[in-house]
């Protein structure tokens, strides 16, 4: 696994097209996969920003791509009403 710094939703979508097709996947059979549609596929390789963030994680997540976050110390050790994030 290599570490990709994503800054853009284009770069999502770069990495998805990328990933794809060095698995020899077609763009509609990951959308079946994902029961999603060619066009939604198409789209989120594209980069269009107002995708469905929960089917492009599903997509990810059958490519095998991993989806990390970091988050700034601070953020962590705020106290809130909440409960912390797991």
């Amino acid at each position: 696994m290599i570490d990709i710094k994503v800054k853009t939703p284009e770069d999502i979508g770069e990495i998805i097209r990328k990933v794809r097709k060095n698995q020899g996947i077609r763009q509609d059979d990951l959308a079946g996969y994902i029961d999603s549609s060619h066009v939604f596929m198409r789209d989120a390789e594209r980069g269009k920003p107002s995708v469905q963030l929960g089917r492009v994680m599903r997509a990810l997540d059958e490519l095998g791509i991993k989806v990390t976050l970091q988050v700034p110390d601070a953020f962590m050790q705020r106290k809130t009403k909440r409960a912390p994030i797991k």
